[in-house]
């Protein structure tokens, strides 16, 4: 009995460690500075997933926590409910803070991988952002467009390390009036 729940517990362990994971030969950002990355961030273009599915003029703004973590406010209008949503969650490292690898929780006790691969070390005007597979992939921009070439490029990357870029999603930020208030 007793070797039954050792093994469930190194089952869910790895499992956890699993969704913080970073997909094979991708490397996150060295150099990260998360003072430079803090603020709001606009979503360029996303792969589909059910927890922004029908959103559009999706942020994510990034505030330092007390515990040294980071508070993470993900906000997008959905457009079948006619109102924005929002979802509040914390990240913290996965390694040194000088390495663009964090988990993040939007429920509880688990997390999932948030791993920046590619990043204006610069200006911090845009990133590239993974989850722990190729089912996860976001370009992010300061404002809310992005340079058409700095998009191709982010996106050749992306399909070099073999995401599904055919099936980006590249999310209206267009100001619009009769959205409710942002």
């Amino acid at each position: 009995m007793a070797k039954n729940r050792i093994c469930a517990l190194v089952f869910i362990c790895y499992m956890l460690n699993a969704c913080t994971g970073i997909p094979d030969g991708v490397t996150p950002v060295k150099n990260f500075e998360i003072k430079q990355y803090l603020g709001k961030w606009y979503e360029i273009a996303r792969l589909d997933h059910s927890f922004e599915r029908d959103l559009t003029h999706v942020t994510a703004t990034y505030e330092l926590r007390k515990d040294g973590g980071i508070n993470v406010i993900n906000r997008g209008y959905h457009i079948v409910k006619n109102a924005y949503q929002e979802a509040t969650g914390k990240a913290y490292f996965i390694q040194d803070n000088n390495v663009g690898r964090l988990k993040v929780s939007f429920f509880g006790p688990f997390y999932g991988g948030y791993n920046v691969i590619a990043l204006d070390h610069e200006n911090y005007s845009w990133s590239l952002i993974s989850g722990p597979n190729r089912k996860y992939l976001w370009i992010l921009a300061r404002e809310r467009t992005l340079a058409p070439d700095i998009v191709d490029r982010l996106v050749s990357m992306a399909s070099e390390y073999g995401y599904p870029t055919d099936a980006l999603i590249f999310v209206d930020q267009d100001v619009n009036e009769n959205l409710t208030t942002e």
